[in-house]
């Protein structure tokens, strides 16, 4: 048909010329990206008062249970560790909010505790929360 113009032709009956590759790859997309796992980080100052009793090895309790893997795991679950009978009957799962309270009031959250701090301050619960979430 007349005024048509082929495909590849240009309107004066020349080819165009094809485009060449590009000389980089175009990134393939991925999939789901998994978050990046918590780095760890140095212990902050007010965890000096936590590591008179805990470690933060795993499997190395010392007048308290290790805190390696804490976050996440129940209260009174340890093993080899003898925990009080409240600890171990308390049911907690220590997240951030169970750690929160925990650490502000021990005794309060966890009647019968034998742990004997007395509740550390808002601001050094949220450092050694961060830490331990590393741990």
């Amino acid at each position: 048909m007349a005024g048509e113009v082929a495909d590849g032709e240009a309107e004066d009956g020349a080819e165009e010329p094809a485009a060449e590759p590009s000389a980089t790859p175009t990134p393939t997309p991925s999939a789901a990206v998994a978050p990046a796992p918590a780095v760890a980080m140095a212990a902050p100052a007010a965890f000096t008062q936590c590591a008179i009793c805990h470690s933060v090895e795993p499997g190395k309790s010392g007048i308290g249970p290790s805190l390696a893997g804490v976050v996440g795991r129940r209260s009174g679950s340890v093993a080899g560790f003898s925990y009080s009978p409240a600890m171990r009957e308390a049911g907690l799962t220590w997240n951030e909010a169970t750690l929160q309270r925990y650490l502000g009031d021990p005794a309060g959250v966890v009647p019968g505790t034998t742990m004997a701090l007395p509740g550390i301050p808002a601001a050094d619960r949220s450092a050694i929360i961060a830490y331990l979430k590393t741990k």
